[in-house]
């Protein structure tokens, strides 16, 4: 186990900003987590992976658990599906990659997703009509107060949209070690989307490939969204908003070409980007900090913009879009503020 002080964490995050934290703590296995855990008493601490979904805006007072802990194996099979047990600091397009060539369907949706294996079922991380929670068979992690190691099933995790038990009660409470991974040896491709489909067309339907379904949806990614070794950012900064249907209703009326996709009876999701992009911040720029011109759902830092800045801005975009539509925008990003 790797111990530090004051350790500059740009260069562990995707936004780049500059921050340090009081203790550092690097970790490469489950006997480590547990390790590093027994070190903290009443300390604050947070576990970090990729850091591709948090935002520092000051330095930190506590103590970073950066999570190492790797591999990937399969545990079982059955006649339909393999199971692989994945390290939580894992970096997830690797985890990808042995997926598909292993063969092994069921997360090609969720391809060039920035981050680590462990961040996955905190955030429940989804694309093109997938969720982690299809696929995820179990997480591991170490428990605060009493350091003990649970194993949470599917229905333990309590998977939401973009949340889960993990962001709700035990929030600054664990450390997720492993994953396990329910993947498909008999395909069925999830190309719902448009754009998916688009991608693919110089392909025979016939012959579509889980590799396929990756390299499109790659292609489209890239597209739209910023790299991070280039421009500072964490994708997407804002979850699309689910409004009541009866809401969304009123709303076509005076905004006929809000687009938006039914989760419920009772239920609609509004693209969070489109809001965003009606309220004219599209590759507007303040500072050095703005929204992406392809992706307004995107902030980005354009050299040496501040976690503040970035945190202000994202709060003038959510006023904006409150005030228009009268829908609050929820931050995907974790901003940590102390």
């Amino acid at each position: 186990m790797v111990e530090q002080n004051q350790v500059e964490l740009a260069p562990f995050t995707t936004f780049g900003i500059p921050a340090t934290c009081a203790h550092y703590l690097e970790i490469a296995s489950e006997e480590e987590a547990l390790s590093a855990l027994s070190k903290l008493e009443n300390e604050p601490f947070m576990v970090l992976g990729g850091g591709s979904n948090v935002l520092f805006t000051s330095n930190y007072n506590g103590t970073i658990i950066h999570n190492r802990i790797k591999g990937i194996s399969r545990i079982r099979e059955d006649e339909d599906y393999v199971y692989i047990r994945v390290g939580a600091g894992e970096v997830w397009t690797d985890v990808v990659e042995y997926a598909l060539d292993q063969n092994l369907g069921g997360i090609e949706n969720l391809s060039l997703i920035p981050g680590c294996a462990g961040a996955a079922p905190i955030q429940n991380i989804g694309a093109y009509g997938i969720e982690i929670k299809d696929v995820l068979e179990s997480v591991t992690a170490v428990l605060l107060p009493n350091k003990s190691i649970r194993v949470f099933d599917h229905a333990s995790c309590r998977f939401g949209y973009r949340d889960s038990i993990f962001k709700q009660e035990l929030k600054g409470r664990f450390c997720i070690t492993y994953l396990v991974l329910r993947l498909t040896k008999k395909h069925q491709l999830n190309t719902g989307y448009g754009a998916i489909r688009e991608a693919l067309n110089t392909i025979p339907e016939s012959n579509w490939t889980i590799r396929d379904v990756s390299n499109a949806v790659i292609s489209i990614r890239r597209s739209k969204l910023p790299d991070p070794a280039k421009l500072g950012n964490a994708g997407s900064f804002f979850k699309n908003p689910v409004i009541p249907t009866r809401q969304f209703n009123q709303l076509q009326e005076q905004f006929s070409t809000i687009p938006g996709y039914p989760v419920s009876e009772n239920e609609t999701k509004v693209p969070a980007g489109w809001l965003i992009e009606q309220c004219g911040w599209k590759g507007k720029q303040v500072g050095q900090t703005g929204c992406h011109a392809l992706q307004a759902l995107v902030i980005v830092n354009y050299g040496g913009a501040s976690g503040h800045e970035i945190q202000q801005h994202a709060m003038n975009v959510i006023n904006s879009v409150k005030e228009r539509f009268n829908i609050e925008l929820q931050p995907e990003v974790n901003i940590i503020e102390k």
